[in-house]
């Protein structure tokens, strides 16, 4: 997987990515990362990529112009034309199933804006998703550029010294990962449940499968919609709501 991070603050994309487990996945050549100075192609002897909104109003837009010859000098490198990802608060939300299904490409394109965005036009002509990672305003693109980077990454074979527990985490079936415990048994008077000391594989199968609908029902009901539930764990659900309600009454 290559990643390609247009972006005015290559420093930033550069210092976020060179660590931990994506840096090593660099380091084998499982991934590689170019972050792309857009100001490199201003035409101007200021590296100036913004002005004043055509219409008036706060703030200033970014300019089309370098933002496109700076993913021209892209295409023109790698001889095709990847998808571009905008990160913008008015996409789509960012979700595991997309980042599995981006981990699929060989290259990809992050476009990150700044000031009040980026010229409309560019935007038509180069971008093929608009993304964002919350319903919430950032002051530019880089972090969650960084955030789906991140999360891609995981889900490209050889990232991971496992690649099942890439699989097996959080919001794999549409449900949240189950607890986990390491040693020792006994940590502040709290014990590991017993169920995961007994050696029996399949009884801890089946508890790490209750513990994540449980834990799902609790902070993430509305993923629960659609969570691959057969008919009996949803009546063993049921009946465990039906518990915690008669306990909070008692």
């Amino acid at each position: 997987m290559n990643y390609h991070v247009l972006t005015l603050f290559p420093e930033m994309i550069e210092q976020g990515l060179h660590t931990s487990i994506i840096g090593r996945a660099m380091q084998k050549g499982i991934l590689s990362l170019e972050a792309v100075n857009i100001r490199d192609f201003a035409f101007n002897k200021h590296q100036k990529v913004d002005d004043y909104p055509y219409g008036g109003g706060a703030g200033m837009v970014m300019q089309a112009e370098p933002v496109y010859l700076a993913y021209a000098s892209v295409c023109e490198k790698i001889g095709t034309k990847p998808r571009v990802i905008y990160l913008t608060p008015q996409g789509k939300v960012f979700h595991q199933a997309m980042a599995r299904e981006l981990a699929l490409e060989e290259d990809l394109i992050f476009l990150c804006g700044h000031y009040e965005g980026i010229d409309e036009r560019v935007l038509e002509e180069i971008v093929t998703d608009y993304v964002s990672i919350g319903d919430y305003v950032l002051t530019g693109g880089e972090l969650p550029a960084m955030v789906m980077i991140d999360s891609i990454s995981r889900m490209v074979p050889g990232v991971l010294s496992n690649q099942e527990s890439g699989e097996t985490e959080s919001f794999a079936g549409n449900l949240l990962e189950y607890p986990q415990y390491s040693r020792p048994e006994t940590w502040h008077e709290r014990k590991v449940p017993e169920v995961l000391l007994s050696g029996h594989h399949a009884n801890v199968e089946r508890w790490r499968r209750e513990q994540s609908i449980l834990r799902t029902d609790k902070w993430r009901p509305d993923l629960l919609k659609k969570a691959d539930l057969t008919g009996k764990e949803w009546a063993w659900l049921h009946e465990q709501r039906k518990k915690q309600r008669e306990n909070s009454e008692s």
